[in-house]
């Protein structure tokens, strides 16, 4: 079915943009509050990290089966289910300390993430104008992004004056009314590819797509310095000593990315990639080398400035690259890889860099991190620049993507 309209905010669109902000908030709340309760109750950071690796590692292993779920069921009824799902395996967290049974519970919550992030994004690419993708991924991106980094700062800003359970209770109520908004959007159309002379798609072939494996791989790289900066941000500022004022750098972090990415967004579409990509690249590495300095607010405030550029363009512009290199029918794949590899990323910061902070100093593994946006930067040269990929594998017209 064609596209002919060229609005991008419409009632649907708008919709999805606020679900998956309410979403990812409640998500996110978690993903900073479970590692700073355990750190506090077992005082160990490595158990804290894992607490984030059992939940990305289980969106990781769920979202192969996504694609292929969303081409046989109603994929409304599907986030619907999902939303109940998570809504209760997180009421179930509610006053535990058991870390074998909340690592149980934070990867049902990861089974759910998996499922929801790939559907409402999906939900989203499938109605943005093709010759505006960049921008209206930019949006969509953004609600996620400020969902992402309100979520460890209201936590972090919470768990100073509550326990650990009022952030249950407002992930809970988030999810609920996530599941609520959700009943007033249109069922959207499923994705069911073409099957040529009758052959049977196979699992495979939902699950993954090497036009969008580039990206992907591109976007780990960048998540394993967000697993650092979303997971031990808060014992940075102890180490620091810079106390309650560390969850401000979330808030810089959300302003700056809600200004930057409707901006990145239509340079993507008028200039491609190559235009945004360094510049954002380096910008974070200037935020990860303030933060593995910083002693001071100020430093930290600015470090959140240049690490808010990077995060508001590149995560945006990787995924608008995977998403515009296959056909329509395969977006849902495309998503799915996409934020499989964000997740791997994020769990591997998490752990590895929680690991490696019981062994040296949260300043040091902000430093550390700096390797990873490097490779990044000679991965992309190598692939993009030096290889100069064919023109029209991350460029398709609106009827090469189905629209």
């Amino acid at each position: 079915m064609m596209n002919k309209t060229s609005k991008l905010w419409t009632a649907q669109f708008t919709a999805i943009v606020i679900m998956a902000f309410l979403f990812f908030l409640c998500l996110q709340l978690l993903t900073a509050g479970f590692p700073a309760f355990i750190t506090d109750i077992k005082n160990n950071p490595a158990q804290g990290g894992l607490m984030t690796t059992v939940f990305m590692v289980s969106a990781i292993a769920t979202r192969p089966f996504v694609a292929s779920l969303m081409h046989k069921m109603d994929n409304k009824k599907l986030s619907l289910i999902s939303l109940g799902f998570i809504a209760i395996s997180v009421g179930l967290s509610f006053g535990q300390d058991s870390v074998p049974l909340l690592l149980l519970l934070r990867v049902f919550h990861g089974v759910g993430f998996g499922i929801i992030t790939t559907i409402f994004s999906t939900m989203a690419t499938n109605i943005i104008p093709a010759h505006r993708l960049g921008e209206g991924i930019g949006y969509y991106g953004m609600a996620t992004s400020v969902g992402t980094s309100l979520g460890p700062m209201l936590a972090l800003a919470l768990l100073q004056f509550f326990s650990f359970n009022m952030l249950i209770a407002i992930s809970v109520s988030l999810t609920l009314l996530t599941l609520f908004l959700n009943f007033f959007v249109k069922s959207p159309q499923r994705n069911v590819q073409p099957q040529a002379a009758g052959r049977k798609v196979n699992f495979r072939e939902h699950a993954f797509d090497r036009h969008a494996f580039t990206p992907a791989i591109l976007t780990a790289f960048f998540s394993i310095t967000l697993g650092g900066v979303v997971s031990f941000l808060r014992e940075l500022g102890k180490e620091a000593n810079l106390g309650a004022t560390i969850s401000l750098f979330f808030l810089v972090l959300t302003i700056v990315m809600v200004l930057i990415r409707p901006v990145s967004g239509r340079m993507y579409d008028k200039y491609g990639h190559k235009f945004i990509i360094y510049p954002a690249v380096i910008s974070g590495i200037i935020g990860l080398t303030l933060l593995a300095v910083t002693q001071h607010t100020l430093t930290l405030l600015i470090a959140a400035v240049f690490y808010g550029i990077a995060y508001g363009t590149v995560a945006p512009t990787l995924q608008a690259l995977a998403v515009s290199a296959v056909s329509r029918e395969k977006q849902g794949t495309a998503n799915a890889m996409y934020f499989s590899s964000m997740d791997l990323g994020m769990a591997l910061g998490s752990a590895g860099l929680g690991l490696l902070a019981s062994y040296s100093s949260y300043h040091f593994i902000y430093g550390f991190s700096i390797i990873f946006l490097i490779g990044l930067l000679l991965a992309y040269t190598l692939i993009f620049v030096v290889k100069k990929q064919p023109k029209d594998q991350y460029v398709k017209t609106a009827e090469e993507i189905g629209y």
